[in-house]
């Protein structure tokens, strides 16, 4: 009966660390996924950096660039850290698992060596012939027969619980002595991570020297670039009203800041609320310039900065693709900022500004990830960027709460 408890206990141990162990896993492969997203992010900005380098840009932007690049390195940082404390965790528990394991198996050993003592003690005073032909009736014979095999059954199941558990003690080892050297390889890359980051923020401390000492001159291209931009929102904005206002006319309604909506466009709008936070990236390689409201500027902080929508810096001539299923209602020259290509999702409209070309006319039925056109470059720094604007009727949504981990 204490065998049966302990080999119950033992696998109710078992059945606890693989639960455990799976709850562990999931968080291992988010975390890894987001140290990968991370460091492609940096590789992207890396790539944008040595492309501004080659065209020398202006200190403000080179500082700009470096915070990005910060930035990164830090949530890379931190997200390693969280990887190596993880693995701390595993360790330790892996170990644990390995002492009670061992000790079980020891009591496995201990048990099924008494019960071979005693299986030899009885077959040394009786052969198992003479135990079944000492029977006084046939019933009896049968029931010895069948007790024998039991316990040969038993026996065998004990060998087999010992294999099984020293196999699993064998295979904690081996997780554990990877664990370790994962650890090890992820500290050791976390060194040569913050080393750069080290040498990053020397380089920002140097330019942010020579920009507070011309403090007035950088604020002035700031607002400068600022009221570009401000222009170049207030012509979308002034087109999603017109563009409401023609599509309502159309059914004899006189809003320009609602939608009159049928049976079919309600549907599409519900399909791309249900997706909120779920959509697609414009681009397939691109890097947040500018976020979507209203917030000091992160160099100089005396400037407001302002967007309806995010900007973000890309390749050249990357190809912008629709975030979500609809019907290209309107293609428009924007002034300083190439071509915009609004979408309608029902009451939904995405804006995909600044793009070089266009490969769709207004009124075609586009699908989701659908090439719209090509990124051209931003008139405010020169670089290839696209502007992604989100509307419910007039009003602005920010796209980084609709756009999956933007």
């Amino acid at each position: 009966m204490m065998r049966k408890r302990t080999y119950i206990l033992s696998i109710l141990f078992v059945c606890f660390c693989f639960l455990q162990g799976f709850s562990q896993s999931k968080e291992r492969k988010e975390l890894e996924k987001r140290r990968l997203d991370l460091k492609e992010e940096i590789k992207k900005i890396n790539s944008l950096l040595t492309v501004n380098k080659k065209k020398k840009q202006s200190v403000l932007v080179q500082v700009e660039d470096l915070d990005k690049r910060i930035n990164a390195t830090q949530n890379l940082i931190k997200v390693t850290n969280q990887q190596a404390n993880l693995l701390t965790r595993e360790v330790n528990e892996n170990l644990d698992k390995i002492t009670k394991l061992r000790k079980d198996l020891e009591a496995l050993k201990e048990d099924y060596a008494k019960m071979i003592r005693k299986s030899y003690q009885s077959s040394s005073n009786q052969s198992r012939i003479m135990f079944l032909f000492s029977s006084e009736n046939f019933l009896q014979a049968y029931k010895r027969l069948q007790y024998m095999k039991q316990y040969a059954n038993y026996r065998k199941q004990q060998g087999d619980k010992i294999k099984e558990q020293a196999q699993l003690l064998q295979d904690l080892n081996a997780e554990l002595i990877e664990q370790r050297k994962t650890k090890e390889n992820l500290l050791a890359e976390n060194r040569v991570t913050q080393k750069k980051l080290k040498e990053d923020k020397k380089q920002q401390q140097v330019l942010m020297a020579s920009i507070q000492e011309k403090e007035g001159t950088f604020e002035s291209q700031l607002k400068v670039r600022q009221r570009q931009i401000s222009r170049i929102d207030d012509q979308i904005e002034k087109l999603i009203r017109e563009a409401i206002a023609a599509e309502n006319k159309k059914k004899g309604n006189t809003s320009t800041s609602a939608f009159k909506l049928t049976p079919e466009a309600k549907a599409l709008a519900a399909d791309f609320t249900s997706n909120k936070g779920k959509l697609p990236w414009p681009v397939k390689s691109g890097v947040i310039s500018m976020r979507f409201g209203v917030h000091p500027h992160k160099t100089v902080p005396s400037v407001k900065v302002k967007s309806i929508g995010v900007r973000i810096e890309t390749n050249t001539k990357e190809p912008v693709k629709a975030i979500f299923k609809g019907e290209v209602m309107k293609i428009q020259a924007i002034k300083g900022a190439n071509k915009a290509v609004m979408v309608r999702h029902g009451n939904y409209i995405s804006v995909y500004n600044n793009l070089e070309t266009v490969n769709v006319q207004t009124g075609d039925q586009i699908s989701t990830g659908q090439i719209l056109g090509r990124v051209g470059n931003a008139t405010s720094t020169g670089r290839p960027t696209l502007s992604l604007s989100l509307f419910e009727d007039t009003t602005l949504l920010d796209p980084a709460l609709w756009i999956y981990k933007m």
